[in-house]
Formats: structure tokens, sequence, C-alpha cells
């Protein structure tokens, strides 16, 4: 059927089910003909309507808890990106025909986002099943088992949901608590060099997903220093302890390693001891100022860019070798050198800088490349905001962001 055009909004009228489309600021935006028909509203009584203004709480039930736990669902979905099936809800609703009475009504709800390019949630799925009559069946028996059931299927969903909260709150805690860790493990940049290095470090928005990335600044003998970021697999508490362990653990080494090959093959053979630092992405650096040199080794790591003051972008990606642990046996990793001009800038970060959901990578990596070029000019302060804004989506990303901007 390549010819055939299908009529998509057709399609949603004529849905089995309810289903109804909201704005994330909760306003409907459509719904369909089954969710009209169930609801008792009409067309003009809900579109452009927010929700909880059509569908508020029963004021005579003062348990009612339907309008919060869908407020809660519903912003879920909007912070993390992700579906959210609800536990059945008892959530009553005013009659269309005799208003002021409410009558009594179970549903099963699901919330999904409709996401656009750089995966902004533009729009909600609402879909809700009704199950009153299913309750009321229950109840029917004169043995009064129909009654038992029905409490007892009640009660398991209100338990559900209970639980569903608890252990969502167990994982913002934990978030703020890998944060704190994750703040005061990140070096800060040295007073001597404020002018010259910009550092960022943004945490992924609504979920546990955050504390694996991070950056290291080192003085060096000579007139150099030591420039790295890092990004551990994993999230939470987890990977914010392996992130101090790998960081602590380079810092030291790039002191006395010679050169960043090194420096990173010796961070290689400490990570086979460390639980959860497999496949660890890492890039470090070497400046010398005197010499006008930028020494590096990759293991897995998206390639640094040094950005020439004519807007040339270059990607330093002749030393890539496989992430920490990646591979059974030691073997030297390579290292490459690349001289700089005064007023380039060189810049590291992390995937979730650039990475979206379904985009090649070099497509991502090129729009950074011009994102730099535009911005070039402005200091590293000025230049690392700039890349934030320019780059992470609307509302934050769904991975966390270490960033690190030089002016050479």
């Amino acid at each position: 059927m390549p010819d055939t055009v299908i009529d998509y909004a057709a399609v949603f009228r004529l849905l089995p089910g309810m289903v109804a489309l909201l704005t994330p600021d909760l306003v409907y935006a459509d719904a369909n003909d089954e969710f009209l028909y169930s609801s008792g509203r009409t067309r003009d009584q809900m579109i452009g309507r927010y929700l909880f203004d059509v569908f508020p709480d029963n004021p005579n039930d003062p348990s009612a808890t339907g309008m919060r736990n869908l407020a809660a669902s519903l912003r879920r979905v909007v912070e993390t990106g992700e579906r959210d099936a609800m536990a059945l809800q008892r959530y009553d609703v005013e009659s269309a025909d005799r208003p002021g009475e409410w009558e009594e009504r179970y549903w099963s709800p699901v919330n999904a986002p409709v996401l656009d390019s750089e995966g902004r949630v533009v729009l909600l799925v609402h879909r809700v099943e009704e199950v009153t009559e299913l309750i009321r069946a229950r109840g029917r028996p004169t043995s009064g088992r129909g009654r038992v059931l029905e409490a007892e299927l009640y009660t398991r969903a209100r338990e559900l949901q209970e639980l569903n909260e608890r252990l969502r709150t167990a994982h913002a805690r934990e978030r703020e608590v890998a944060l704190a860790l994750q703040s005061a493990m990140l070096p800060v940049t040295p007073p001597s060099w404020d002018t010259r290095i910009a550092v960022r470090y943004r945490p992924a928005v609504g979920s546990l997903n955050v504390c694996g990335d991070w950056y290291d600044l080192v003085d060096l003998p000579g007139d150099r220093i030591g420039v790295a970021v890092g990004d551990v697999v994993g999230h939470g508490l987890v990977a914010a302890g392996v992130m101090g362990q790998l960081r602590s653990a380079l810092s030291a080494t790039s002191r006395v390693a010679e050169g960043p090959a090194k420096a990173l093959e010796v961070l290689g053979l400490y990570a086979r001891s460390v639980d959860g630092a497999e496949n660890t992405t890492v890039v470090e650096t070497c400046i010398d100022w005197a010499g006008h040199t930028i020494t590096y080794s990759s293991a897995g790591h998206l390639p640094p860019l040094l950005v020439r003051r004519d807007g040339t972008v270059d990607y330093l990606d002749q030393a890539t070798d496989p992430p920490l642990g990646a591979r059974p046996e030691h073997l030297p990793r390579p290292q490459a050198t690349t001289a700089f001009g005064s007023g380039d800038t060189l810049v590291l970060y992390t995937d979730g800088l650039v990475e979206r959901r379904g985009e090649d990578i070099d497509t991502s990596l090129d729009r950074l490349a011009a994102a730099l070029v535009r911005h070039r000019e402005a200091d590293p302060e000025r230049v690392a905001d700039a890349l934030l804004v320019d780059l992470l989506p609307v509302g934050g990303a769904t991975d966390d962001t270490a960033l690190v901007v030089v002016r050479l």
C-alpha cells in the first residue's frame, strides 16, 4: 500500500478505548470519540481547557486522591520523557446531565510522551480504561464475596500506588546524595587558570542517570597542565563512587606518568580492580603552554575539538583506543600531539552534550563544531554557557554532561 494516504486524525478519533492528547501544561489538545462519550463531555467542554478544570476531584469526598495522583504521573512523564502506568484509580466524575451530582468511577490510566527531534516532550498521550463496571460487577453476588473481591482489588491497587511513591521518593533522595557527592569530588578551577578555563557539570533531568561523568584539571611540571574528562557506565551513588576513584587515580597518575597514554595505561590496570569501572571512557590531554602543543590519548571517548582562531576545527581523534577494561590483554595505549596557536580553543566534553536519540554521532559532532565556530571569539565562560544553551534540549538532557573549555 505505498500510495495509500492515511488520515491519522480520523484514525485517532476512532481508536477503540479512551485516548486524549494533553500539552505539557496539561491542557487538552484533542480527545477521541470514545473519550468524549465515556466521560460525558463535548469537545467544546474539553479542548483548550486545563485538565483539572474539566475533571476536578469530587468536593464531597475529602479522601479523594485521583487528581493528585494523575497530576504526579503526568509531571513524571514531562520530566523524564518516559511512559508511566498508574495503578487503579478511583476518580469520580461530575454528571454532565445533573450538575452537582458525582458518579463513582474507577479508571486504569497510562500516560506516555510524544517527543520532538530534540527529545523534548511536546504532547502527552493520556490513555484511560474505565473499569467501573468491573468493580461494580464484583459486588453483585448476594454472598458478599464480590464486595470482598472489590475491596481487595482496590486495596491492592492503592498499596501499589503507595509503594511506587515510596520508591520514587527513595530514588529522588539517592539522586540528591549522589549529586552532592559528585559536587564534592569534582575539582575547583585553580585561581591562576580562571581566565583560561571554564568548567561545567549538568546532571540529567528527572532521572537517576546522573553522576557518571567527570572532569579533572592538574598542574604538571614545566608550564604544563593536564585536562581530562570521563564517563562511567552506570548511574546514581554507585557511578558517583566509581567516578571518584577513577578521577583521583588519574589525577595522581598523570602527575608522574610520561604522557597521557601512559597515564591511561596505568588507569586501565587500576580499573580492573574497581567494580563498575568496566567500559569507562576517558580522554586525557596535556597542554604545553611553552611548546604550544597538545598531547592526548583517548580510551574510547569522543574526540576533543580544537577550534582555531580562523574558524577551522580539528578533531583530536588520532590516538583512540578501547574503553577501560574492554579487552583482557594489557597493551600500550596510543598517543598523538598537535600544535596550537595563541587564541585557539580546546573543548573536552562527555556524550550528554552532543548525543541525541536516533541521530548519527557525526551529525551531533558537526553541530558542536558549528556552535564552537560561532562563539570562538567569546571568553571561555561565555563559550561554555553558549554551548549548554545551544546543544542541550530545553528542560535538560536525559544524560549528564561534563564540559571543559580552555583558551590557549
